[in-house]
């Protein structure tokens, strides 16, 4: 016990001089992989070490190469901080090392997971009863839903995928706006179903509902999956639930959101319009370790009926011990896995309905001041429609000069602003996600941009 507490203590010191100095570090890395490998060292030790001393060893020989991730001045990619309640709880899911299989094996786990998941569908306006699964992150829980949707579709038809697989079964047809998210394709390809029929988009990355209408009706009647999306990557927009899921339902196709940020909106009664809609889908994936800010991992896979969910997911063997009214291991791919269900639960106890609205507020206001100080910058120009987190610029007239600004931006290390390409052209995107990001991180990030557009 005195090795492993001196190692905890060890490890508390290293985490609160890391995350002490958030406020004011650059934000990109000062090292290389190269540099943090030579400290490591390259050979394994002959024999057994002191834990606190390599503890000391690993914070002091990683710290100059990590990222800024957790502060308030990360807006590279849509990634949340760590709320204080859920870090916390996130160091005692690793000191209490459940198994979190079964209600049998702890049956603490299991009531946090029923509680949060309770809260969680409460939360965003999504159906009681609805079951609630704890992946790794978005794309997981996309590949969770669609492995629900796939099988049910088929059972429609009579063919039994569980027991005979997908070959010389009906074809599945699935249809997603064009602007969907890769993690939608990339689970689609684990599921062995190929990439969707793409129906047209708007110039904000909305599915044109119209368009998904003729595009349902020319494939008569096939076990159909419909993919729409809460959030756009670039421009934040919502897909038009209402008119889109009637039209899939009169196909009598499965309907998906993946909403991995965007799904919080509902969250917020100054947002949950563009979330309007949403809820009469039959899935919906989204991450807790972005918008609600607990630790990695975390994505959250939401299935209106649970046998469906059950019925793809769920796993028997002899030595298990099954409870009739289910357990955790019926909902997700992995029987390993960690406590996600605890630092959920204390993000909600901790920020409750109020504090979970006011922490998308913020984000959404902080990317409006984004939009707005941005195009107040010469040649600078906002693309998008800024509805929620997300702010796409680009400066002067050719893709170069973007590059150049955002080049410039990196190497200051004020800020992690990254680039990325939208309707062909070159973009700023600005992604905010971070519960601790205030007006002054703000105000220094425009600053940052500033500088680096002139000296473009």
């Amino acid at each position: 016990m005195d090795a492993r507490e001196a190692a905890l203590r060890r490890a508390h010191d290293h985490a609160v001089r890391w995350l002490a100095s958030l406020s004011d570090r650059p934000v990109p890395a000062r090292a290389s992989v190269d540099e943090i490998v030579r400290a490591l060292g390259d050979a394994l030790p002959e024999g057994p070490g002191v834990p606190a001393d390599v503890v000391d060893l690993l914070a002091e020989a990683c710290e100059p190469g990590l990222t800024a991730f957790p502060g308030g001045r990360f807006y590279g990619f849509v990634v949340g901080g760590t709320e204080p309640a859920a870090l916390a709880a996130d160091w005692l899911v690793s000191a209490w090392d459940q198994n979190c299989v079964m209600r049998a094996a702890s049956p603490a786990y299991a009531a946090a997971e029923t509680v949060a998941g309770a809260w969680l569908l409460d939360l965003l306006g999504l159906p009681d009863g609805s079951a609630v699964g704890f992946t790794t992150g978005a794309t997981m829980a996309n590949f969770t839903c669609l492995a629900a949707a796939r099988d049910a579709v088929l059972r429609r038809t009579g063919w039994n995928v569980v027991r005979d697989g997908l070959a010389g079964g009906p074809a599945v047809r699935v249809i997603a706006g064009a602007d969907r998210h890769m993690a939608v394709d990339l689970a689609l390809r684990y599921l062995g179903l190929g990439g969707p029929e793409l129906v047209r988009a708007d110039d904000q990355g909305r599915i044109d509902p119209v368009a998904l209408r003729q595009v349902l009706a020319a494939g008569g009647h096939r076990p159909t999956l419909v993919v729409l999306q809460a959030g756009d990557i670039h421009s934040g927009a919502f897909d038009p639930f209402p008119e889109a899921i009637r039209a899939a339902r009169e196909a009598d196709a499965w309907v998906h959101v993946d909403g991995a940020f965007g799904l919080w909106a509902a969250a917020s009664p100054t947002y949950a319009h563009l979330a309007a809609g949403c809820a009469g889908a039959d899935s919906w994936a989204t991450d807790a370790h972005k918008t609600l800010n607990v630790p990695y991992d975390c994505g959250l896979a939401i299935v209106r009926d649970p046998g469906a969910l059950r019925a793809a997911m769920g796993q028997r063997g002899d030595y298990l011990i099954q409870h009739e009214q289910g357990d955790p291991v019926d909902k997700v791919p992995e029987l390993s896995r960690r406590g996600r269900a605890f630092p959920v639960w204390a993000a909600l106890r901790s920020l409750g309905r109020s504090g979970v609205a006011d922490l998308v507020d913020r984000l959404c206001g902080h990317a409006r001041a984004f939009a707005a100080g941005i195009a107040a910058i010469d040649g600078a120009t906002v693309l998008n429609d800024v509805v929620f987190t997300q702010v796409c610029a680009a400066f002067g007239d050719d893709d170069a000069q973007t590059d150049r600004v955002l080049t410039r931006l990196l190497a200051e290390g004020t800020v992690w602003i990254s680039g990325s390409t939208w309707h062909g052209r070159r973009v700023m995107r600005v992604s905010v996600s971070n519960w601790s990001t205030t007006d002054d991180d703000v105000r220094r990030a425009l600053g940052a941009i500033r500088r680096a557009s002139t000296d473009a």
